[in-house]
């Protein structure tokens, strides 16, 4: 009888390290987010303006896309669409929501959020066993039932708004709308003391170490480098060949990838770096016009569906799972981020019908050849564009559509609409059918600022045609 209860406890304690090891092989997923950065803005996009050692470094131990779209040129639905892994445009979610900025025929103000009848990823991960967090910008609706920590996040520490000062709110730094005050959890404000880009890595950092035993899940969402044009003295002494917005970008920029180092440098540290995914992108196109950000060699900037509003950088690491310092040249989606997240986390994400967005892993692994997505499509009011393969069509409401091969012609100069008609009638008519199948906007930005999108996109759209 002895023996066999020892038996018994021994097979127990087998089974349950076999247990432990196999939640452990889940691996950890951190997912940082820049905001407003310009597609050439960093060293391994090839500027050698900007300093960006941080993230140059990660980019050698990733699959770098060179062909990475966001679903919304603006960060609002281009998130809503990440977090959910849909068109953003089949919930309504098609517009920014800037209170203050809106029309009055839809809702307003802190009515305006990622509706609640939609799940997360963050919501998907916690039934897989993690833990989440999500540090920084949030910009899913201001009211309290649109909370993070009602979205599937354990934790969060960050602001509600779209934007905020780098720095902490005080009598001299005057705060004018709630949505921008740090929180931490649900309802506790305090400001923080130094540079928020540097203290949300920090938190990041502490995230980290509490959950290190168990799979986790980060969303590091930085405001940088959005507006306000914030630095630090002595990141702006690293930029002496540089002047005004371009300068204080630089510096932001160099800021941002210092915070990334130390988040990264700390997976090392606690020896996670090997079983942690790792992705690095933008939200959006960069708002040349707002922040002096380099779209280069594409054409327009944020707001608009030319290349330089929805093309973005993305690098994706797994040490031992994904090769290192190679390029992935299909287009991809951030709407692929969630099944990929989920599928890794040994969920299923085929079984959610729902999804726009395919697991990039079979994909960059060369299981699959084929193209992740043959056609992607955008929209915002009566602007929206199609890529079809290699085709891609642009639907303006001021002008006649246009027509670009991007495999010939990146930066979009050389309008081919009066040389294949036919190829216009046909993409036409593929996005009119992909409009079909969605819902009427929740809310708009008043029609003025459409007047703007369409004066912003002549004033940064290339122009040397091609002969």
């Amino acid at each position: 009888m002895h023996h066999q209860n020892i038996k018994i406890t021994v097979l127990l304690f087998v089974l349950l390290e076999v247990s432990l090891l196999f939640g452990q092989q889940k691996p950890n997923i951190v997912f940082i987010l820049s905001d407003d950065a310009g597609y050439a803005d960093f060293g391994f996009q090839g500027s050698t303006e900007f300093k960006t050692p941080e993230l140059d470094k990660l980019a050698k131990k990733s699959v770098k896309f060179t062909q990475a779209y966001v679903s919304a040129a603006v960060c609002g639905p281009s998130r809503a669409g990440m977090l959910t892994g849909q068109y953003q445009q089949k919930f309504g979610f098609e517009e920014n929501n800037v209170p203050g900025y809106m029309s009055t025929s839809g809702l307003l103000g802190d009515e305006m959020g990622l509706p609640t009848n939609q799940l997360t990823i963050a919501n998907y991960l916690k039934k897989q066993g993690y833990t989440t967090a999500l540090f920084g910008k949030w910009h899913m609706g201001n009211a309290d039932r649109f909370h993070p920590t009602k979205r599937g996040f354990d934790e969060f520490y960050g602001f509600r708004g779209g934007a905020r000062s780098y720095l902490p709110y005080d009598k001299n730094n005057v705060l004018t709308k709630n949505e921008d005050r740090l929180e931490r959890g649900f309802g506790n404000y305090l400001e923080h003391k130094g540079y928020l880009t540097d203290k949300l890595a920090n938190e990041a950092i502490s995230f980290i170490n509490k959950n290190k035993k168990s799979p986790f899940f980060i969303y590091l969402s930085f405001n940088a480098v959005h507006t306000p044009m914030e630095a630090t003295k002595e990141d702006l002494k690293h930029f002496s060949h540089l002047t005004g917005k371009r300068k204080i970008l630089a510096a932001m920029t160099l800021a941002m990838d210092r915070a990334i180092g130390t988040v990264l440098n700390e997976l090392n540290k606690q020896g996670l770096d090997k079983n942690t995914l790792v992705v690095f992108t933008n939200d959006n196109g960069g708002p040349s016009d707002a922040n002096q950000s380099n779209n280069s060699p594409l054409s327009g900037t944020k707001a608009n569906h030319l290349e330089g509003g929805i093309r973005v950088p993305f690098l994706m690491s797994w040490p031992g799972k994904l090769k290192k310092n190679t390029t992935y040249n299909y287009p991809v989606s951030t709407l692929d981020l969630f099944p990929t997240f989920l599928n890794v986390a040994n969920g299923n994400s085929s079984k959610l019908k729902q999804l726009d967005g395919v697991d990039l892993m079979p994909y960059v692994n060369e299981e699959n050849k084929e193209r992740p997505h043959k056609v992607l499509f955008w929209k915002k009011e009566n602007r929206a564009a199609i890529r079809n393969m290699d085709w891609k069509l642009i639907r303006f409401p001021d002008r006649p559509a246009e027509l670009y091969n991007l495999k010939e012609d990146i930066s979009e100069v050389n309008n081919l609409a009066n040389q294949y008609p036919e190829k216009v009638k046909t993409l036409y008519k593929q996005l009119f059918a992909w409009e079909l199948t969605l819902e009427r906007p929740l809310w708009q930005l008043r029609r003025e600022f459409e007047g703007h999108a369409a004066d912003r996109m002549d004033a940064f759209k290339k122009t040397n045609i091609k002969k």
